[in-house]
């Protein structure tokens, strides 16, 4: 029998994008959303994981949950035997955090306190979670490894993650049973080769890259770039931009690692390389075929110059490093565009 593994959010982009990396490893995910980040299609079920079953020819044990519902979460993990989580499961928005920090703490911290405390009393003690580069907070040196200070993080997102990362340790000092993996993200973009899974951010996207490829579809009339007097190649933003299909296949050595029973361990997913803003715009005018309109806008409050990863802690402990390249990602990222112009709504590719 296949492991099961219970992944929280894997309705979402990057949870989605786990749960074929899974099926292709030779896992069982099962999965909980409560379409707060994923799109509802047929039979109440995340249309991004239909489309799994359709690329995957297989079926998805699908289940409608909030990780704040905790008697549901009790009798979910009472009618399976887990071998792992991955959690990915939370609200996402950096500068929504800003504005409604109680309901980020609320949400991110009870969910997983609850999650924690289930997986506590029926003996599943492995775990994948799904951090962030945020908890580095502005950078003091680069490129940013694992030692490097956390804690001073810029909005109330980043601290959610810290804080769950802080939980995560002290229950693995606790518990010696415990093993978990916590992954610190840079950023994500790209999308399945397929096309048919990607990226669909509701309403306006927080993110430069779905903001891009909403402008070269025609969805969006210009590009805002904020702030180009930084101390950067071009006086842009530089990120870490890592293929989401990467990121995913990082989870799965992550999941491997935890059979060595290695405590509790932190890594970066990233490529080591930092692009900037009109970087990021050529590349995506190349992969698209279309001039993508900018305008210069004042700098954002808690924006950093430079982020990019140390990415060698990975490579060295779980075998993984990132392959695709920035011109795989945008051609990937445009192939989900151009077939879904308007994301997963009102939308019927023709090659499904």
């Amino acid at each position: 029998m296949a492991q099961k593994v219970l992944v929280t959010g894997g309705g979402g982009y990057i949870g989605s994008h786990c749960v074929v990396e899974l099926i292709e490893a030779g896992f069982c995910p099962v999965v909980i959303d409560n379409f707060s980040n994923a799109v509802q299609g047929e039979r109440d079920v995340p249309e991004s994981l239909q489309r799994i079953e359709k690329i995957l020819h297989t079926s998805i044990e699908f289940y409608e949950l909030d990780l704040l519902d905790r008697p549901g979460l009790e009798k979910l993990f009472k009618q399976h035997s887990f071998s792992a989580v991955m959690h990915f499961a939370g609200l996402k928005a950096v500068g929504e955090s800003v504005e409604q920090p109680l309901r980020y703490y609320q949400v991110n911290l009870t969910a997983t306190m609850n999650l924690l405390e289930v997986m506590q009393t029926h003996g599943v003690r492995n775990l994948v979670f799904s951090s962030s580069a945020t908890v580095y907070g502005d950078p003091q040196r680069l490129p940013i490894d694992e030692q490097h200070p956390v804690g001073g993080c810029t909005n109330p997102y980043g601290k959610t993650k810290f804080f769950i990362e802080e939980m995560i340790i002290d229950q693995c000092k606790a518990e010696k049973d415990w093993n978990a993996v916590l992954l610190r993200y840079f950023n994500p973009i790209g999308a399945h080769s397929s096309g048919l899974i990607g990226e669909d951010p509701q309403g306006i996207p927080n993110n430069l890259l779905p903001y891009v490829a909403q402008v070269a579809i025609g969805r969006r009339k210009h590009l805002n770039v904020f702030g180009n007097d930084y101390d950067t190649i071009d006086g842009t933003g530089v990120r870490d931009y890592i293929h989401v299909v990467d990121l995913a296949k990082g989870h799965i050595a992550a999941l491997k690692k935890l059979k060595d029973n290695c405590g509790c361990k932190v890594y970066n997913l990233g490529t080591g390389t930092g692009y900037s803003v009109l970087q990021m715009v050529k590349a995506m005018e190349k992969a698209s075929g279309k001039e993508i309109m900018y305008l210069i806008a004042p700098r954002r409050g808690g924006d950093v110059a430079s982020c990019y990863a140390d990415p060698l802690l990975a490579e060295k402990e779980l075998g993984w490093k990132a392959d695709f390249d920035l011109e795989r990602m945008c051609e990937d990222l445009w192939r989900w565009q151009s077939k879904n112009p308007t994301g997963f709504t009102n939308n019927s590719p023709s090659s499904i």
